[in-house]
């Protein structure tokens, strides 16, 4: 019988739930694994049969030993922060012998989007950036009978490769107190994230640490909405808004090196200098701010991009070797922008 259009796309999960099983246990009989019971191996392989469901592509090269896939889902490819980790990433792998799949996380529900995707089965191994822990979408994730990284946060019993943003902001302020700033901006996104909240707060953690007031109004953020504020133009908008607000800030602290070019313009536009009038630091230390002096923390993401890689790879080669959760060391590269040490008053 040639299956029909529906059966194209049903998924792991409707077999699962005709069989009355959990995911793991289809998984399980696509790999022809033997800890299942023949009732119900069966039972699975009749909701196969009659939902003519056709087996993904993890199971057929685990039997074929195919070229593999590795996706990468990303909640953008587009900006430099993801870009440096995918060509870490890129830079792993193999021509010929591993296929790479991206997945944009970039819509409105992020976790649909990746269930959407991973019901496809289309991919040998998968690489996670941008998502934070959660625990029905680790069962998931681990039903998959593939092997998973995550970038960006800690997962309980799964390969992952973490930050820290709040010890990385703290480089950061620390650097510009040292300099002789006490008056110091930060730019932000509006978004009520792990990642801002994380970093903001450790802006705040050095300032009262040395005896300087927190004060929120010198947070600020730009209008455009673009990579969740993570850009030129809103970086731009926020400093406009604290040259304006708050002339009296000699520092800016940026989220991000592309917040933080943003806001040189702005401050070349006010007729003020860097870092004569004002010391600025951004976060990310992508390529271009060794070109332009800025002074950044790094999150060394081409790095990065390559441990995971080769994490996946040797869980793809059936190696035997512990969980490796690893938080990545902040550096902090002090360039132009912010090496001066200011006057004393």
């Amino acid at each position: 019988m040639t299956p029909s259009s529906d059966s194209e796309k049903t998924t792991i999960y409707d077999v699962a739930d005709k069989a009355g099983v959990a995911i793991s246990t289809v998984s399980r009989v696509l790999n022809n694994s033997r800890d299942v019971s023949d009732a119900t191996r069966e039972r699975v392989l009749r909701a196969i049969k009659e939902l003519q469901f056709r087996p993904n592509r993890t199971a057929k090269s685990l039997a074929q030993r195919a070229t593999r896939t590795i996706a990468v889902a990303v909640p953008t490819f587009t900006t430099p922060f993801h870009n440096e980790l995918l060509k870490g990433v890129r830079s792993r792998l193999d021509i010929g012998e591993v296929d790479l799949l991206l997945c944009d996380l970039a819509w409105s529900d992020p976790k649909a989007t990746l269930r959407n995707f991973l019901a496809r089965g289309a991919m040998d191994a998968l690489l996670l950036t941008g998502l934070r822990y959660d625990a029905e979408m680790a069962n998931e994730l681990r039903a998959l009978g593939a092997p998973v990284v995550m970038i960006g946060s800690k997962w309980n019993d799964m390969d992952s490769y973490y930050w820290d943003d709040e010890v990385g902001v703290e480089l950061a302020i620390r650097h510009l107190i040292e300099q002789g700033h006490r008056e110091i901006g930060m730019i932000t996104t509006p978004h009520d994230t792990h990642v801002r909240n994380a970093r903001v707060q450790g802006y705040r953690t050095v300032l009262e640490d040395e005896g300087v007031s927190f004060d929120e109004s010198l947070v600020a953020w730009g209008e455009t909405e673009k990579h969740d504020g993570f850009s030129e133009e809103s970086g731009y908008e926020a400093m406009q808004k604290l040259l304006k607000e708050h002339p009296q800030i000699t520092a800016v602290f940026a989220s991000s090196d592309v917040q933080a070019v943003g806001a040189w313009q702005a401050i070349r536009q006010a007729e003020k200098t860097v870092p004569d009038d004002f010391a600025l630091v951004g976060y990310d230390d992508i390529k271009i701010s060794r070109f332009i002096g800025l002074s950044s923390v790094a999150q060394n993401m081409h790095e990065v991009g390559e441990r995971a890689a080769e994490t996946l790879l040797r869980r793809l080669n059936r190696e035997d070797f512990p969980t490796v959760s690893q938080r990545v060391q902040h550096e902090l590269h002090v360039r132009k922008s912010s090496d001066y040490i200011r006057p004393s008053s």
